[in-house]
């Protein structure tokens, strides 16, 4: 068994070993992971903090031991804080990092991975946050790009997005919307929400394909063309831009 960790800032994960298939995520700076599976130019990784899997390219992580992937396992978990930041290897090479990347054995403004260190001055967050702080986080993201597969603010999706802010507040969420629906607390009317809970719609087929975070005086911001704010009814959310609605309402859940 082989185990990673992402040393670049952001790295897509792909459907199929090749550069030209679809992505289907992204690996930000400081995640680990087991590798599945490896071949020449490419690996099958599952991403320990939600479990989710797809390819890599063999150039763009760093190889760990199974005791410093447990390390990582156990370890309080730290992110960035900032839109964007950096930091500045012992060998003096930069990279910049968006807001919510790992910062893998954080002390005395130092990282480590492997026997490379890493000082990184920035701002982050860590432990449980309360609920009200889901919403501060979520604006952060307002206006970023749609982009499938994405999870930063220079490109997101709709459930990169509320994984994402959940995870800055010390949340897990699953990566996909259709998993991201099963968890939590079921509410039968829109009444009961409080700001920081989710809301999922569906297609004509019952698929759940979508899902933004509840806001005060039925509104909701989601990843739709843009990270954006939109209102929130009982049918589902409606685009005062486009003058109609553009989601059906399918579930709303109470996470924390």
């Amino acid at each position: 068994m082989f185990y990673g960790i992402c040393n670049l800032s952001i790295v897509p994960i792909r459907k199929e070993a090749n550069h030209l298939s679809e992505m289907t995520s992204q690996l930000l700076f400081g995640e680990h992971f087991t590798v599945l599976e490896k071949t020449k130019n490419w690996s099958k990784i599952k991403v320990f903090f939600d479990d989710y899997e797809g390819f890599i390219d063999n150039k763009q992580f760093a190889e760990i031991s199974e005791k410093t992937f447990q390390e990582l396992a156990t370890a309080k978990s730290m992110h960035s804080a900032n839109i964007v930041d950096f930091i500045v290897s012992s060998k003096n090479e930069l990279i910049t990092i968006p807001i919510g990347c790992k910062l893998p054995f954080l002390s005395d403004k130092e990282l480590l991975i492997n026997s490379t260190k890493y000082s990184y001055e920035g701002n982050f967050f860590t432990g449980k946050l309360p609920k009200q702080e889901i919403i501060q986080k979520a604006y952060t993201f307002l206006n970023t790009p749609f982009l499938w597969g994405g999870k930063t603010p220079f490109g997101i999706d709709c459930s990169g997005f509320t994984q994402t802010v959940y995870k800055l507040c010390g949340y897990k969420l699953f990566r996909d919307a259709q998993e991201q629906s099963k968890q939590g607390e079921v509410l039968s009317f829109i009444e009961e929400s409080e700001p920081g809970d989710l809301a999922f719609f569906d297609n004509e087929e019952g698929e759940i394909t979508h899902v933004g975070i509840i806001l005060n005086d039925y509104q909701i911001i989601h990843a739709f063309g843009k990270v954006r704010i939109d209102t929130l009814d009982h049918s589902g959310i409606f685009n005062a831009d486009l003058q109609k609605h553009t989601h059906k309402l399918r579930v709303i859940r109470k996470l924390i």
